[in-house]
């Protein structure tokens, strides 16, 4: 087995906040993007994920990554105690000499390893632009299709994101103008009506939703919130191997919401 030369964690970290650009993207106020966790300051092995939950982090263990990069980080804002779950997380990280990096929003919207762009490039979509505006950023991709039939897209949309998906049918038959926004967008199905688009493809939404894409005259499509994030990360993973030479892994640990 060839020997792994170690990066320097300082090395990555710098490099991921330039890509995502973490210091100036706006997120939720609850979301802390960028690095959460330290280890003792190399890395030879990197392991991708949609969440840091503790099923990942052991399997990031057992892969011997030491550093994990995900979308869903440990901290959502405030200060909690380091009790119960959370602390054994913590645990089994610093234990294991495992750092963890987290991207939300700055991964969801980046133009080349985002979750949007990467799921609207599987559907085919072209003329792809920003769209849809959140804490004062473009979340979304609007994109064109070639006119389909609305369950031909439907199976398209399933193909690409590996799983079932739910559709709210609001919207006209034939599918081609669409705005991609992963994860749990579907509350902005108002504001995705206003961008003039006929089929709204996210991750997941509130059960007014379905009823709202039906008044609003859209179609509404549900193709998973876990399933819609695992672009990013696994891009990142490819990315960052190749340009470093570090070996990596994709943990699929799916929700199936």
């Amino acid at each position: 087995m060839p020997t792994i030369l170690p990066m320097k964690l300082t090395t990555l970290v710098d490099y991921l906040d330039d890509l995502l650009r973490i210091s100036s993207i706006a997120d939720s106020p609850h979301a802390h993007n960028g690095l959460q966790v330290a280890n003792r300051g190399d890395v030879t092995r990197i392991a991708v994920a949609v969440d840091a939950c503790g099923a990942v982090i052991e399997q990031a263990v057992t892969h011997h990554a030491d550093l994990l990069i995900v979308h869903h980080g440990l901290f959502w804002g405030g200060q909690q105690p380091i009790t119960g779950s959370f602390y054994q997380k913590l645990k089994m990280a610093f234990d294991n000499n495992l750092a963890i990096y987290s991207a939300h929003i700055p991964l969801d919207l980046h133009p080349q390893v985002g979750n949007g762009v990467l799921l609207a490039q599987a559907l085919e979509l072209t003329d792809l632009m920003p769209a849809l505006k959140y804490q004062g950023e473009l979340v979304g991709v609007a994109g064109k299709s070639k006119p389909l039939t609305r369950s031909r897209f439907l199976e398209k949309v399933s193909t690409a994101v590996g799983g079932p998906v739910h559709l709210a049918p609001g919207g006209p038959l034939t599918v081609e103008k669409v705005l991609v926004v992963t994860g749990g967008a579907g509350s902005e199905v108002a504001a995705a009506a206003a961008e003039g688009v006929d089929t709204f493809v996210t991750g997941e939404g509130p059960h007014w939703s379905y009823t709202a894409a039906e008044e609003l005259g859209i179609n509404l499509i549900y193709a998973g919130h876990y399933a819609t994030e695992t672009f990013g990360v696994k891009a990142l993973g490819i990315l960052l191997s190749g340009k470093f030479d570090i070996p990596h892994a994709f943990i699929d640990h799916p929700t199936g919401l």
